[in-house]
């Protein structure tokens, strides 16, 4: 039994960097090594667009321009939704990934029934399958750049526009790679701090660093997984009535020094992953592992819940259930979650408080 959880865990690590990443995204990394990403925004009027900037090879950017109308014709452009597709264009890479998005002007007093007005911003780099795993990203930071794009003329191209568009790739890509090269292996710390909802304070660090930081315990939280589970809900519930110290990373030092250390088995299994993944330099990968993880810790707390529900009837459950906390590492986190879904449901807390007790046990054996 626990040498087929163990199969199971390691296959959730592994199987997004031996098999999808290997030929499109891990190639051509290395750990100094950054891929060539592009940026365009177009000027959309009516059916029309006019190039304001761009960062493509001159010979590139017409065969953009050409893919954008077509989209834009056949209406698979949604104002403020991005679109992430592959192109062919005249590039080193020649396929990249490209993301790209209609921001419709709002309409004037004088034009209220004005239609298709708008820019059209277009970020390019990596795969079409890296790019969606940054979609969110993306589609904020687009929305970021709303404000400085008032007029036509964009008299603030130079100062605030260009700029803008071309920090695109480490905005909103590279922030997980640089959460895991400042923390390394202390990365189990902030992973185990997003299960629990434990809030974690960066203190006498640059503002870009407690970005980072606070949306990687974002992205690498349960919040928003599944519409339909619950058990986010409950986790944060449950975790906001414990009281819990804060976790602290002091920049001061380097590496950082973290206090009020919180981990587990199994988020000290993911450890190695991530580090891998930085190491090559691949921020796409590091989202997959990332997004690997909330699964595996989903799929976790699911079977926990079933068992519980198993052992009101049965002490082999119970048994089972007991087992199962034992060999899957994250018991704590599970068994927090259980406590909130079912806090209403006497029997349910009776066993919980049984697992409890015996995971108490455990760890002091």
């Amino acid at each position: 039994m626990f040498s087929s959880q163990t199969s199971s865990f390691q296959d959730s690590i592994d199987v997004e960097e031996k098999d999808e990443f290997d030929s499109e995204d891990i190639a051509g990394y290395s750990q100094k090594t950054q891929l060539n990403c592009y940026y365009t925004i177009y000027l959309y009027q009516g059916t029309s667009l006019t190039l304001i900037d761009s960062s493509l090879p001159s010979e590139a950017e017409p065969e953009l321009r050409t893919y954008i109308s077509r989209r834009l014709s056949k209406g698979a452009l949604l104002g403020g939704m991005g679109n992430i597709a592959t192109v062919e264009l005249s590039l080193p890479e020649q396929a990249v990934g490209c993301y790209c998005c209609l921001l419709e002007q709002e309409r004037s007093p004088e034009q209220p029934d004005a239609d298709g007005n708008g820019y059209v911003i277009c970020f390019m780099g990596g795969s079409e399958k890296g790019l969606n795993l940054f979609r969110l990203e993306l589609d904020k930071y687009v929305q970021g750049l709303q404000s400085s794009l008032q007029t036509p003329e964009l008299q603030n191209l130079e100062t605030e526009v260009r700029p803008y568009l071309s920090r695109w790739y480490e905005e909103s890509v590279m922030h997980i790679h640089r959460v895991v090269q400042l923390v390394q292996c202390n990365i189990s710390f902030l992973l185990h701090a997003a299960l629990s909802h434990t809030h974690v304070e960066v203190i006498n660090a640059d503002e870009r660093t407690k970005a980072d930081v606070s949306r990687f315990i974002k992205a690498a939280s349960l919040q928003g997984l599944s519409q339909q589970d619950t058990t986010t809900a409950s986790l944060c519930k449950a975790m906001s009535e414990d009281t819990q110290s804060d976790l602290t990373v002091d920049c001061s030092t380097s590496p950082p020094t973290l206090t009020n250390t919180v981990s587990n088995r199994f988020c000290d299994g993911w450890i190695q992953a991530f580090l891998n993944a930085a190491e090559r330099c691949n921020p796409f990968l590091l989202r997959q592992i990332l997004e690997n993880f909330k699964l595996k810790a989903i799929h976790d707390m699911n079977s926990l819940k079933r068992f519980v529900r198993q052992a009101e009837m049965s002490h082999y459950a119970l048994f089972r259930c007991c087992q199962f906390l034992r060999g899957c590492g994250n018991g704590d986190v599970l068994l927090q979650n259980a406590r909130a879904e079912h806090s209403d449901l006497p029997e349910a807390c009776n066993i919980i408080a049984v697992l409890d007790e015996f995971l108490s046990e455990q760890a002091e054996a």
